[in-house]
């Protein structure tokens, strides 16, 4: 089977310039909404088992075999045009209830590798799942719900809260906190891990830099609204346009960062929902912090 158009053959490191692609100004980045990229790990919310679920992401990878012989032709001089893999042969198993990412070529009705020479996909996340304990942590199924971080109503701060998870369906989200990523936000304690989800696109920079690189190297440098990972450009059309402060050649994660700095209220009624929820989870937790307010988002913590 033959992957799509040429793939890259070196290796390289993705460094920013200052000419703006033409991918970005076709897809009218000039004109994007500008987000926050929240550093954690990638979640979708589909259907399962005729509810909505939570779904990790799962990239299927080549095996050693099949990861050597494309790293080879990466290195090639012939001019070869496209590398052709081996579905059945190249690859390691994934699980039976794993699906591939929406936005995945196809080719004979099988998923092809992108230009890394990964298939990104989903698998769904079962109630006290070992493997994926954390993202398990925010969602219960029971009362169809998960927890979420956004911004409340009150302008500058933030909100966490039960979030039905149908109002969620098809989409994709951030998980955050104590076990994911090293914790850049410096959330929860060994003792008392917390964990949040946040919606793709939910913090819109509010007061952005001009598109040109040396702006855009103030605003992460200098702006307390610019202590972030990156920034995420949503263009009209749905393309996404991302930016790293790595690829400015700048440090992450910082000791403080905008996210982890503003004050958060809890909303959480737990007479809504005709369940009981387990003593240690996030979820019961949380509903006995109903109604606090605490000034920053990292100060969070649970009684003993």
């Amino acid at each position: 089977m033959r992957r799509r158009g040429a793939v890259q053959r070196k290796p390289f490191k993705v460094l920013a310039t200052d000419t703006i692609t033409g991918k970005a100004l076709e897809a009218d980045v000039h004109n994007a909404v500008p987000t926050e990229k929240v550093d954690g790990t990638c979640c979708y919310v589909t259907t399962y088992k005729g509810q909505p679920y939570l779904w990790a992401r799962l990239d299927r990878k080549p095996t050693k075999q099949g990861e050597k012989r494309f790293k080879r032709f990466l290195y090639s001089l012939e001019d070869c045009k496209e590398f052709v893999w081996n579905i059945e042969e190249d690859f390691k198993p994934v699980p039976d209830t794993w699906i591939p990412a929406k936005d995945i070529e196809f080719s004979n009705g099988n998923p092809l590798p992108d230009e890394n020479g990964h298939m990104p996909g989903w698998v769904p996340v079962e109630k006290h799942s070992k493997q994926y304990c954390w993202h398990s942590s925010v969602v219960n199924y029971e009362a169809g719900i998960a927890l979420v971080l956004k911004h409340h109503a009150d302008p500058g701060l933030l909100e966490i809260s039960p979030v039905p998870l149908s109002e969620i369906l098809e989409q994709t989200l951030e998980l955050i906190g104590t076990n994911i990523n090293a914790n850049p936000y410096g959330l929860g304690s060994k003792k008392h891990p917390v964990h949040l989800l946040v919606p793709h696109g939910a913090f819109e920079i509010k007061n952005p830099p001009a598109l040109k690189q040396n702006d855009i190297l103030s605003w992460f440098e200098s702006c307390t609204e610019g202590k972030v990972e990156g920034i995420v450009w949503h263009c009209h059309d749905g393309c996404l346009i991302k930016l790293h402060r790595h690829h400015l050649g700048l440090p992450w994660p910082l000791a403080e960062t905008y996210l982890n700095s503003q004050p958060v209220v809890i909303s959480f009624n737990r007479t809504k929902y005709d369940c009981d929820f387990e003593p240690k989870s996030l979820f019961h937790h949380f509903s006995e912090l109903d109604g606090q307010r605490f000034d920053r988002l990292k100060d969070i913590k649970f009684d003993a």
